[in-house]
């Protein structure tokens, strides 16, 4: 049974930093892609980054490109995603999904491309 587990949200001031955590089992991480959601208050769900485990390709959209960092652990089967320079429009809902094809890459990550998700954790940024 694959299961993922996000961690690490909470609440911080603008300008501050949080790793998020995702915890996985059943995943291997020598294919796939991880990917990071997140829904803010009354918007629609959006990916803002990924990894693909294949060659360890990142992609970053543009909400948070240059403040973010996505890593793995394979030894861990976690997956963290680095906030720096958090803003309160930062504040959501963070998810994170697993895609067994392993895409992660330009225009767009596609919920419909996730097989599988996280419950999600709330990351709260105040001004």
């Amino acid at each position: 049974e694959v299961q993922l587990v996000e961690s690490g949200g909470g609440m911080v001031q603008a300008g501050g930093s949080l790793r998020l955590s995702c915890t996985t089992s059943g995943i291997t991480f020598d294919g796939g892609a991880i990917a990071w959601f997140r829904q803010a208050p009354g918007k629609a769900r959006e990916g803002v980054a990924c990894i693909a485990f294949s060659d360890g390709r990142e992609y970053y959209r543009a909400p948070v490109r240059g403040r973010a960092t996505i890593s793995s652990d394979n030894a861990k089967n976690t997956v963290y995603l680095q906030m720096n320079s958090l803003k309160p429009e930062d504040t959501a809902v963070y998810y994170c999904a697993a895609d067994d094809a392993g895409y992660c890459g330009p225009p767009q990550i596609y919920e419909s491309d996730q097989d599988y998700w996280g419950k999600g954790t709330l990351v709260t940024v105040s001004s």
